[in-house]
């Protein structure tokens, strides 16, 4: 998702952008390490999860200072956020959430849909630049509240992604009806949805699930820090907590890399009892 965010942003900001990443990504300037991208005013990350933006976080802030802005566009723990944003605020610096959502195609076309946990000021500066890499921007509180956002997102869509693959599921086990028709009838009524023509329609119905797309590892990792802000709350989610099994038996099938699509491989294992 990065390096197309990365794109977008050098080619309508008008500003100059630096960008280091471990793999060589061609398209703008290259920085030879995190110390010489550090020197920015604005620093936008894109990384995997925690224990990434947990050390190049703890590069930055030994040279962050006051008016600088870090914004994180991973997806991370609502607790990581609030944590960053007061170190970073103790060196006078800026601290934003911004995770992303919608698809990679999405990224690359300038399209997706940024949730932002941040102060009005930081948000008010930072806004027109992340317009450059999405076409929906909402800001959604304080520090912390845009991961909430983005990961409550991600655990009702893979929820719905279970629920569509065990409705194929049964579609094709059954015989009782055509799985192409299933799916075209409830995009017309109650159950249409944005996954149900996504990645109901383009990846379960075909059975594609590519690698280099949003893998299951990734909705794991995602859907693991919603639960943990639910446990935080004192709440134990019964639905998204059946969606965790069943990606873990997927990861355990070795199809940890394929598009979180591929849950359906796990809901074919389970067999009713006679």
């Amino acid at each position: 998702m990065g390096a197309p965010m990365c794109r977008n942003l050098a080619a309508k900001s008008g500003a100059r952008v630096l960008a280091f990443d471990v793999k060589d990504v061609p398209g703008f300037t290259k920085a030879g390490s995190i110390r010489e991208v550090s020197a920015a005013d604005i620093i936008f990350l894109s990384l995997p999860g925690e224990p990434e933006v947990r050390e190049v976080c703890n590069e930055l802030l030994g040279h962050a200072r006051p008016g600088q802005a870090i914004v994180d566009c991973s997806t991370a723990p609502v607790a990581l956020a609030r944590e960053l944003a007061t170190a970073f605020a103790a060196r006078g610096a800026q601290f934003a959430d911004a995770p992303v959502a919608r698809t990679r195609q999405a990224a690359i076309d300038g399209t997706l849909s940024i949730t932002v946990g941040a102060n009005p000021a930081l948000f008010a500066r930072i806004e027109p630049l992340l317009h450059c890499m999405a076409s929906e921007v909402t800001r959604c509180g304080a520090p912390g509240a845009g991961q909430a956002v983005k990961l409550l997102n991600n655990m009702v869509l893979s929820t719905t992604v279970m629920a569509l693959a065990e409705a194929l599921a049964v579609a094709k086990a059954s015989g009782a009806v055509d799985p192409q028709r299933l799916f075209e009838a409830l995009a017309k009524g109650s159950a249409d949805s944005f996954a149900l023509r996504n990645h109901g329609m383009k990846a379960l119905l075909p059975e594609a699930h590519p690698e280099r797309a949003f893998p299951v590892t990734y909705m794991l990792k995602d859907l693991g820090y919603a639960l943990e802000l639910a446990r935080s709350a004192g709440l134990e989610l019964q639905g998204a907590g059946t969606v965790q099994r069943l990606l873990e038996e997927t990861v355990a099938l070795g199809l940890g890399e394929a598009y979180h699509t591929a849950l359906i491989e796990a809901v074919r294992r389970h067999r009713a009892m006679a």
